[in-house]
């Protein structure tokens, strides 16, 4: 038996109920929660499934009537890195089928993401009849050419993207550049959509600058630059600190630097923020440059707001959150010209786009902008329009729900033929 209007997305490595900026949350988890709940606003019952990685959790988070996530185990309930999660799949799988027979239904489609719940979401195919639709959120065949550690599970990694993209019913690139990383580098076989990630329009871009700067004690006339992300190596966090180091503006006595976001002390991304830490007071901006550290739900849009300008220097980026967010509050973006910045951040339009790893490409970018406090708020308007438009969550579960009732309407007329067939 199956509930017609129950789907499962399914994030092994990403709990959508996680706090953001825990270790390895980021991206994935907003993209699956907020995907979740404008689903669920949209008439479908909608069950997020991740693994339990503390004793403490809770099984169940019931968030709306309508979306819960589901903590299954896989592995010891603690934290296990990405790389290091694949060999306790099997269990996750069979906590799936489980949790299936208890329920007394079966999911007719699930939404995977991340490579590792698409090899979850292959093996449940091989048990029971479901239409797969799977996000990748990050290719390994991309980012491995961005890396000097290649890790062990590579080799697995791709043999598995590649399997998904050829096999599953229907993939989701969240850019037009991801799609073409697909085809160049994973297979030119698969049925691939752009639906691109979202950004809450309602919680961003509702405070002005004056305002959330005072909230924040930053002085009204300060030249703000800001970064808000994880601390990893591939985020390109020491370009950004090079390059305000090379910046004409910086020795002015309003200028400030705010590098948002990581773990609290002693997490995976601990000696990576340490590192820039260093750099930092090597290259003496300790004066113009804080460190607030992880940023919750309710300061956020403040920061955002706050910004003259926010900068995205990562090497790769399959499509960049923080872009949109940005974006959402009115603040003109500087980001590498890579992946889905590329199509999120439209040149001279809603920000600037630079070489990745560019120090005084990055500098000139971001003084061009704190320079012309008119242009920064043009920018800033046409961000807000572009996002308003195309990347509210709405506009992206009202995409999403075309496409499952479109592969679910298919699915059931080819059941019925095959039935006929066999009668």
């Amino acid at each position: 038996m199956t509930h017609k209007n129950c789907i499962a997305l399914i994030s092994v490595d990403g709990d959508p109920a996680a706090e953001i900026g825990q270790e390895e949350a980021g991206g994935q988890n907003v993209y699956v929660r907020q995907v979740g709940y404008a689903l669920a606003q949209q008439g479908w019952q909608v069950d997020m499934f991740t693994r339990y990685s503390s004793p403490q959790q809770a099984a169940i988070v019931q968030h709306s009537p309508n979306c819960r996530t589901i903590r299954l185990k896989a592995g010891p309930a603690e934290f296990i890195g990405r790389d290091d999660l694949f060999d306790y799949l099997p269990e996750f799988v069979t906590e799936f089928q489980n949790f299936q027979q208890i329920q007394g239904f079966q999911y007719p489609l699930i939404h995977t993401n991340y490579w590792l719940s698409s090899w979850v979401g292959m093996e449940l195919k091989k048990h029971q009849p479901l239409v797969q639709v799977h996000t990748y959120h990050s290719l390994g065949a991309v980012k491995y050419n961005t890396i000097a550690n290649i890790p062990a599970i590579a080799n697995q990694r791709l043999a598995i993207e590649k399997a998904c993209l050829e096999t599953v019913d229907r993939v989701i690139a969240t850019s037009p550049q991801e799609h073409e990383h697909m085809q160049t580098f994973v297979s030119t076989k698969g049925q691939i959509d752009v639906i691109p990630c979202g950004t809450d329009v309602e919680r961003f871009g509702r405070v002005e600058r004056s305002a959330a700067r005072k909230a924040l004690l930053i002085a009204s006339d300060a030249k703000v630059v800001f970064y808000v992300g994880r601390f990893d190596p591939r985020k390109g966090i020491e370009t950004l600190v090079r390059a305000i180091a090379k910046s004409k503006l910086r020795d002015q006595a309003n200028f400030q630097l705010i590098i948002g976001g990581g773990c609290r002390p002693g997490g995976s991304d601990d000696l990576e923020r340490k590192r820039i830490q260093n750099i930092v007071a090597e290259l003496k901006l300790e004066d113009y440059t804080t460190f607030p550290g992880r940023l919750d739900d309710a300061v956020m849009p403040l920061y955002y707001a706050a910004a003259d300008v926010c900068v995205v220097p990562s090497h790769y980026e399959p499509f960049g959150l923080v872009a949109i967010e940005a974006m959402a509050s009115k603040t003109p973006v500087v980001a590498s010209n890579v992946g889905g910045l590329q199509f999120t951040v439209v040149p001279e339009v809603t920000g600037l786009l630079v070489t990745p790893k560019d120090e005084v490409g990055f500098a000139t970018a971001i003084d061009r902008i704190l320079t012309n406090p008119t242009w920064r708020d043009q920018l800033g308007e046409a961000g807000r329009q572009r996002v308003e438009i195309a990347f509210s969550w709405e506009s992206v579960a009202y995409r999403l729900n075309l496409l499952y009732t479109h592969l679910l309407a298919q699915s059931s007329a080819t059941s019925e033929s095959q039935t006929q067939a066999a009668a």
